[in-house]
């Protein structure tokens, strides 16, 4: 199956945690794998865990799709085939609703909206799921952001963190859009990786203040407590990590 770009197009830079707009650009994006499922005689009916340290897995929207708190019960929102950024919408997978023939009916998910955290479930018919090797860590208070394949540290370095009046988020998170800047040298650097997660101050920004893993035209702010809740990035180590995330990636940030 043909997936457009799963998180990579031309649009106006609107990373409210970040506090400046862009123009950007479109560019070639990687395909993702589809997921292979194994086929087993028999499985116990309900909900199954999804993913682990080495393997994460991530839903592509196919149709208008609704999040359900419960499976069956009444949907809370809804979601199109692309985002507000004309984004292809991507959900982070944490778990599967099998049948006893071992068929998903239902996929629980992350959702990237309001508040910080939020999931719900889908429909299987209504997604498309693909394996996702890639994990990113941040550790905020050592200003630190590590980049996992298959489990295997691959990538080290030191990042800018939110300021004490507006702190980087803490959670659970996954990376649903990918943006590259139409000028590599201005505040995003050559890209920003959108992640899921809102600011908890800047609320009245633009699209409710969502943060992004971003490059910098501050290289003196790596290190520092100093950016609107975004994570900063030297730009060569930013161009490394973008080449190397598809959207669906989990992110975790811890304090």
């Amino acid at each position: 199956m043909n997936v457009r770009s799963s998180g990579l197009v031309a649009l106006a830079l609107l990373l409210a945690g970040c506090g400046v707009n862009a123009d950007a650009r479109r560019a070639p994006q990687r395909q993702p794998k589809p997921l292979q499922v194994t086929k087993a005689h028999a499985c116990t009916p309900g909900l199954r865990r999804l993913g682990s340290s080495r393997v994460a897995y991530a839903a592509v929207v196919q149709r208008p799709v609704r999040a359900y708190r419960r499976p069956g019960r009444a949907g809370f929102a809804r979601f199109g085939l692309e985002n507000v950024n004309r984004v292809e919408t991507v959900f982070g997978v944490t778990g599967a609703v099998l049948t006893r023939s071992c068929r998903a009916t239902w996929y629980h998910v992350q959702l990237p909206m309001r508040p910080n955290g939020a999931s719900g479930y889908v429909r299987a018919r209504d997604v498309w799921v693909t394996r996702v090797p890639t994990r990113i860590e941040v550790d905020v208070s050592a200003r630190r952001l590590s980049f996992f394949r298959r489990g295997r540290l691959v990538l080290r370095a030191h990042v800018a963190v939110g300021s004490s009046a507006t702190p980087t988020p803490y959670g659970r998170f996954y990376v649903n859009q990918r943006l590259i800047p139409s000028n590599p040298n201005g505040p995003y650097g050559p890209g920003a990786i959108g992640i899921s997660a809102f600011s908890n101050v800047l609320t009245g920004w633009t699209q409710g203040g969502p943060v992004a893993i971003h490059g910098t035209d501050e290289p003196w702010s790596i290190g520092r407590a100093v950016s609107n809740g975004c994570i900063r990035l030297p730009n060569a180590l930013l161009r490394r990590l973008f080449r190397a995330t598809p959207a669906g990636t989990p992110v975790v940030v811890h304090p």
